[in-house]
């Protein structure tokens, strides 16, 4: 089956809701004192976003109002695609399987706000502007990558195949397609090779998307992300921000080990996992022989893969990904 017969409009699945509740009050706290931040982006037809012309010492000040705001280590986090929305609106890019990693000018961090032990050479080459983007191996190198930067003291030689991917420089009263230029002129005069932003392309026409998911799929990437070309930043789950997979996923905490049967006896059959809305199920396949013997442990957030839900709200067809990182 094409991946165009499989990508259908996606709801707002109960992680996301989960995500959102959690960075609500931080969202909540830098209203008052962060002008813009509250400003959603409309959403009607094609979710025409608002326009922000700023002339350069005003979006030099933005980007440093930014910086220095409180919250201004989150994220901006994508929702799923709507094959109903207007692609022509939307900037497109691969979905690198990698780390995300937001430069604040000093210092880089996960997504958590957790510090990143970099090694000093990396950090150097850096701006002293924000930056928002992912660490990256290349594809299918994601568990050799987190294994690097996740390390308390950071080993040279790993570090040396890591790259970070720019795709936005997060500012205030900027529109994406400003952010986007003002991310190239930051990094255009770089010698470092391993720090680049990542190509985004203009979409002429619907067929497009699926078409281009296709090809990365093919390729062995992960998806697509889509920014709206007109949108504003603001930090925390946006509609502004469109992931478009295969198979849409999620995270799910482990309550239990479930004991294997037959082939799996003595090890791990599978997981009792419980949803961020309580719902609790099976997952019972996806895992390597390697998981099985040593299993996520209970508490720990593991990430899956699922092709549709129950009228319960059930996920179906689940199939385990890898544990969540701790950050």
């Amino acid at each position: 089956m094409k991946i165009q017969d499989r990508t259908a409009v996606q709801a707002r699945s109960p992680a996301q809701i989960f995500r959102i509740k959690a960075i609500a009050l931080a969202i909540a706290s830098t209203l008052a004192c962060w002008p813009g931040l509250g400003r959603a982006t409309k959403h009607a037809g094609a979710e025409a976003a608002p326009k922000a012309h700023k002339s350069a010492p005003e979006a030099k000040q933005a980007r440093q109002e930014t910086m220095a705001a409180p919250g201004g280590s989150l994220a901006e986090w994508a929702t799923s695609w709507d094959k109903q929305l207007d692609a022509r609106a939307y900037a497109l890019s691969e979905k690198l399987d990698g780390v995300r990693a937001l430069w604040d000018g000093k210092k880089l961090r996960f997504r958590s706000g957790r510090e990143i032990a970099a090694p000093e050479w990396f950090l150097a080459a850096l701006p002293a502007e924000a930056l928002d983007g992912e660490l990256w191996m290349g594809r299918g190198k994601f568990d050799r990558l987190s294994g690097t930067v996740r390390k308390a003291q950071p080993v040279d030689e790993e570090w040396r195949a890591v790259r970070y991917m720019v795709f936005d420089a997060p500012a205030t009263g900027l529109t994406f397609r400003q952010r986007y230029q003002r991310a190239q002129d930051l990094l255009s005069g770089t010698e470092a090779k391993w720090l680049l932003v990542v190509a985004q392309a203009k979409v002429a026409q619907a067929h497009e998307v699926p078409d281009r998911l296709q090809s990365v799929v093919d390729q062995g990437g992960e998806g697509l992300v889509l920014h709206h070309w007109d949108a504003l930043w603001q930090p925390g789950r946006s509609k502004a921000v469109r992931k478009l997979k295969p198979e849409p996923d999620e995270e799910g905490r482990v309550l239990a080990l479930v004991p294997g049967k037959g082939k799996f006896k003595g090890q791990m059959g599978g997981l009792l996992l419980e949803t961020p809305d309580k719902k609790r199920f099976t997952l019972g396949t996806g895992f390597s022989q390697a998981d099985r013997r040593t299993p996520p442990a209970v508490g720990s957030w593991v990430t899956y893969r699922y092709r549709e839900r129950t009228p319960q709200g059930i996920p179906r067809f689940a199939s385990f990904v890898r544990v969540r990182g701790e950050e």
